[in-house]
C-alpha cells in the first residue's frame, strides 16, 4: 500500500476513533448511568458532570502512563539488573561502574560545559534579535530568517554544519566556509571537529543557532508586552537607548527570559542527535545522551545504559518541575 494511503487511513481511524469515544463516552454517562431523569435527575447531572472530564481525559492518562511512567520503572528495573546474568539483581552495580567509566566523566564535564554555554548564548543572542528586529522595518522578515533554522531537525543542522567545517588536502579546493576563510588568510587546512577542546565549542554553535530563533520568538513577544507608558517616561527622565533596555525593559521580562533559559537548558540536557552526526563522541566530544547509546546500542549493556538514562532523568527533573511550578504561579 502506498505510504500516503497508509497515512491517511491512519488520520481518519485515529481521528474518528476520538470522535466515537467522545460520543460513546457521553451516550454512556447520559443515558445508562446517570440518566437525568427520574427523582434522581439533579444529583445524576451533577454526578455525571464529575465523571466526564476525567472520563475525556483518560485516553491522554492511559497514554502518558504508558508511555512514559511505564518506561521510567522499566528503565530503572534495568538498571538494577546484569543481562550477561539473565537479569539478575545486582543493585546499584551498574552506577558503580559507570561512575568508574573515565567516558562517563568526560560526558558529564561536557555537559557542563554546554549548560553554562548553549542556554547562555541562546537567550542572549534571541534577546539581542528581538530588542533589533522590532526597530527596523525589515523586521519581521529578519525574524523569519533567524527563526527558520527551528524548522530543521538537528541532523539536518549538523550536515549543514558539518559541511561548513569540511576540510580538504592542502592545495585542492576548500569547499567548508570555515576552512576557505582560513585558507585564504594564508592557514594551512584544519580538521576543526578534531581540535580538542575547541571542537566542542564547535558543536555547541550548532543548537545555539538552532535555539535562537526559539528565544528570540518568546522575548519578542515579552518585549512588546511591556507597558509603553514605562517607556515613556523614561525617555521624558532622559535615559538613553542602552538604559531604557538594561534598567526598564530587560527587568520587566526577567521571568520570561529565566523560562527561556531553562527551556534551552533542558534541551541541553538531551542533546544527542549533533554529536552523533558530527562526531559521534569522539576526540572528547561525548556527551550523557550519546554515552547513554553508546552502551544500550553498541555495547548492549543495558544496564549501564539503563544507569545513565535514569541520570539524565534526574537532571532533567529539577529543572522541569520548576517550569511547571513558574508557570502555575504566573496562572494565579
Amino acid at each position: 500500500m502506498h505510504p500516503a494511503i497508509m497515512g491517511l487511513i491512519t488520520i481518519v481511524v485515529g481521528v474518528g476513533g476520538c470522535i466515537g469515544y467522545f460520543y460513546f463516552s457521553n451516550m454512556l454517562l447520559d443515558k445508562v448511568l446517570f440518566p437525568p431523569s427520574g427523582p434522581n435527575a439533579g444529583r445524576n447531572i451533577n454526578r455525571a458532570n464529575m465523571i466526564r472530564p476525567w472520563l475525556f481525559l483518560f485516553p491522554a492518562l492511559f497514554a502518558l502512563g504508558l508511555y512514559l511512567a511505564y518506561p521510567v520503572f522499566a528503565t530503572l528495573w534495568l538498571s538494577l539488573t546484569d543481562r550477561d546474568q539473565g537479569g539478575a539483581f545486582v543493585g546499584l552495580a551498574n552506577y558503580r561502574q559507570m561512575m568508574s567509566e573515565d567516558k562517563f566523566w568526560e560526558a558529564m564535564r561536557n555537559n557542563m560545559f554546554w549548560l553554562l554555554v548553549v542556554p547562555a548564548m541562546s537567550t542572549g543572542f534571541g534577546l539581542l534579535a528581538a530588542q533589533l528586529t522590532d526597530r527596523i522595518s525589515w523586521g519581521n522578515f529578519a525574524k523569519s530568517l533567524i527563526f527558520m533554522p527551528m524548522a530543521i531537525s538537528f541532523v539536518g543542522a549538523s550536515v549543514i554544519w558539518k559541511l561548513i567545517y569540511d576540510t580538504r588536502p592542502e592545495g585542492t579546493d576548500q569547499i567548508g566556509v570555515l576552512n576557505a576563510l582560513w585558507v585564504s588568510m594564508g592557514g594551512a587546512p584544519q580538521q576543526w571537529l578534531t581540535i580538542i577542546p575547541w571542537n566542542n565549542f564547535l558543536l555547541m554553535i550548532v543548537l545555539v543557532w538552532i535555539q535562537t530563533g526559539f528565544a528570540m520568538v518568546i522575548l519578542s513577544a515579552a518585549l512588546r508586552g511591556i507597558p509603553e507608558e514605562t517607556i515613556e517616561a523614561a525617555i521624558i527622565d532622559g535615559a538613553s537607548p542602552t538604559q531604557i533596555f538594561f534598567k526598564i525593559k530587560v527587568p520587566q521580562i526577567m521571568p520570561t527570559i529565566v523560562v527561556v533559559w531553562t527551556t534551552i537548558t533542558l534541551v541541553v540536557l538531551k542533546v544527542f542527535d549533533i554529536v552523533l552526526a558530527m562526531t559521534n563522541g569522539q576526540w572528547e566530544t561525548q556527551v550523557l545522551a550519546n554515552y547513554m547509546y553508546d552502551k544500550l546500542f553498541r555495547a548492549f549493556d543495558w544496564g549501564v545504559g539503563s544507569a545513565s538514562a535514569m541520570g539524565i532523568m534526574l537532571l532533567v527533573t529539577p529543572i522541569l518541575v520548576w517550569n511547571v511550578r513558574n508557570a502555575r504561579r504566573e496562572m494565579r
